[in-house]
Formats: structure tokens, C-alpha cells, sequence
């Protein structure tokens, strides 16, 4: 079983903090825009989501990845990004279901979560605690089950 991020969106206060921890441990700037964490404001509803990738169980961007810049370590779960291979053609970013990955014009690279290799410094500098990284439940209907919450919430999703 692998681990990942556990995102509590009742618990973000949307300061944004993760973001900045991100791209500052990865690319030594405070820019959001070179973080591979994200927040989303829902203000209809009033609340904040932190999203990253989720370490497909079978990742398109991988799939669609040409060079074969994307691997998954079957061990870990952990899908990593090689900036050698890339050739900057960003199929893997259209290809990301949830748009957890970008690509940054400034950087000239894609931008996707590796978990920071097991030690997630995002959750480590969360002040209110709504990243938690711990064992993720293998059981697919379970994770079917907790995002038909989000679509009553937001009132949409994946078909």
C-alpha cells in the first residue's frame, strides 16, 4: 500500500502556505505559479481545496509521455518527473484528468508533486492541518464513495 497527501478541506484556511513551501523546497522562489500544489477557492460554497497530484494507480501522464520522462515507482507510488528527458511537449499537463500538473514558462519545465521523494514538506508547514500524509485506502470504491461527497458539495463531477 502506498502513501499520499490526504487532503481535509474543512480545515484549509486557503493561506496559501503550501504553495509557497513548495516551489521555494523545489525551485528555490516563493512563486505559486512554480508550486505543484495548488489552492482552489469554491466561493459559492466558501471553501478552500489544496490540490496535487494524486499518484494515479495508472497515470496518463505517464501513458501519454513519449520519452518516457514520467516513471512510477511501483514501491512507493510515487510518479516521478526527469527534467533531462522532457522535451517540453506538456501532453502529460492535458493529460492529468484533475489539471495537477502544469507546466511554468519561467522554469521551462512541468511542475507535478512528487511527494517530495516521502517527506512532503507542504504537509510538514501546514498550520492548520489539512494535509495529512499517511497510508492511502487501496479500495477504489471507497475513494468513489468519499468524492461522490465533493459532488454534492460542488455539484459536478467526474463521469
Amino acid at each position: 500500500m502506498s502513501k499520499g497527501i490526504v487532503i481535509s478541506p474543512d480545515k484549509c484556511t486557503g493561506c496559501r502556505t503550501c504553495e509557497l513551501v513548495c516551489s521555494f523546497t523545489k525551485n528555490d522562489t516563493f512563486n505559486p505559479k512554480d508550486s505543484a500544489i495548488s489552492v482552489q477557492f469554491f466561493d459559492e460554497v466558501g471553501i478552500q481545496v489544496p490540490m496535487t497530484c494524486l499518484q494515479c494507480d495508472e497515470p496518463h501522464c505517464m501513458t501519454v509521455c513519449t520519452v518516457n520522462a514520467l516513471t512510477k515507482d511501483e514501491e512507493t507510488g510515487i510518479v516521478h518527473y526527469d527534467s533531462e528527458k522532457c522535451i517540453g511537449c506538456k501532453l502529460c499537463v492535458s493529460a492529468c484528468p484533475f489539471g495537477n500538473m502544469t507546466y511554468s514558462s519561467r522554469l521551462k519545465k512541468v511542475v507535478k508533486c512528487d511527494l517530495c521523494d516521502g517527506y512532503p514538506q507542504c504537509v510538514k508547514l501546514c498550520p492548520s492541518g489539512a494535509l495529512e500524509y499517511k497510508e492511502l485506502d487501496s479500495n477504489l470504491q471507497k475513494r468513489k464513495d468519499i468524492a461522490s461527497q465533493f459532488v454534492e458539495v460542488f455539484g459536478e463531477g467526474a463521469k
